[in-house]
């Protein structure tokens, strides 16, 4: 099984290393970084008593994969929450999206956090200075350039149309189908899977799929109630702990553009990035 997507049978928490994919586009080229926030030690599932009846009674754990999978695909729209390690980087995420590529949340990289939000293919951004400071230091832009670009966005709202730098990544940010890319599509992908004891996420009664890969330890937590959604993903142990958790399932996401007042457009800091 994965999840979102990743390397096979070991379900990657994609969707945090995809809301990070330009947080660099305030540098002066269109690149993309991946990028981390505060880590927290992994939670596992509150052990709950199983809904009588189960509804996943006498199915195998790879077929209540199936079932979770064709669920979550199937979702208009949705709520990404968690905190995990990448690449040895910490990040934070919380984001709403839905099937028309509208988003917003919040993402946080060391002790910065930054706001997004995207509607009709523009994306809007306004971060904090360590947010902006970190981002552009992982892409490798001197501080004689960071600075300035610091004071002219600080407060503001960094404005990114279709076809400037980092535009495209953060495209995929927004985009559902793309954020669940991979997610279960090889049914191979299932075998390994055990099934674990019944638990709890956020009130919500799940049953618990557990794939162990050497010293990691991956459990997807799969409702028992309603539509059968992948309601989090906790991984210990290996190079990337954390925890994703999905919830609002097929709610609106509303979003606002900012104040035009409130924004800068990217062209001012990358003026030869297309337009």
């Amino acid at each position: 099984m994965r999840y979102p997507s990743g390397h096979p049978r070991r379900p990657r928490l994609r969707a945090a290393a995809v809301v990070c994919a330009a947080v660099a586009v305030a540098g002066p080229a269109p690149a993309a970084a991946r990028a981390t926030a505060p880590q927290t030690p992994a939670r596992a599932a509150a052990p709950a008593p199983a809904p009588s009846p189960d509804p996943f009674d006498g199915l195998a754990p790879d077929r209540i994969a199936d079932k979770a999978v064709d669920a979550t695909r199937s979702a208009d729209s949705l709520r990404m929450t968690g905190r995990v390690v990448a690449d040895g980087q910490r990040l934070d995420v919380d984001f709403s999206v839905d099937d028309r590529g509208s988003c917003k949340g919040r993402v946080g990289i060391d002790d910065g956090t930054a706001e997004l939000r995207r509607l009709d293919g523009i994306t809007y951004m306004k971060g904090d200075e360590a947010f902006w400071r970190t981002s552009m230091t992982s892409q490798g832009v001197p501080e004689s350039r960071i600075a300035p670009v610091i004071e002219l966005i600080q407060g503001r709202w960094l404005k990114i149309a279709p076809g400037q730098a980092g535009s495209g990544d953060l495209s995929e940010v927004c985009d559902l189908d793309s954020l669940l890319d991979g997610l279960g599509k090889d049914g191979s992908d299932r075998a390994g899977l055990t099934r674990g004891p019944d638990a709890e996420v956020d009130g919500t009664p799940v049953a618990t799929l557990v794939e162990k890969d050497g010293d990691e330890t991956t459990t997807v937590s799969v409702a028992q109630e309603g539509e059968p959604y992948v309601r989090e993903v906790v991984r210990t142990g290996g190079d990337e702990p954390g925890t994703m958790t999905l919830s609002d399932f097929d709610r609106p996401v509303k979003v606002t553009a900012p104040p035009a007042g409130e924004t800068v457009d990217l062209s001012r800091l990358d003026p030869g990035s297309p337009v």
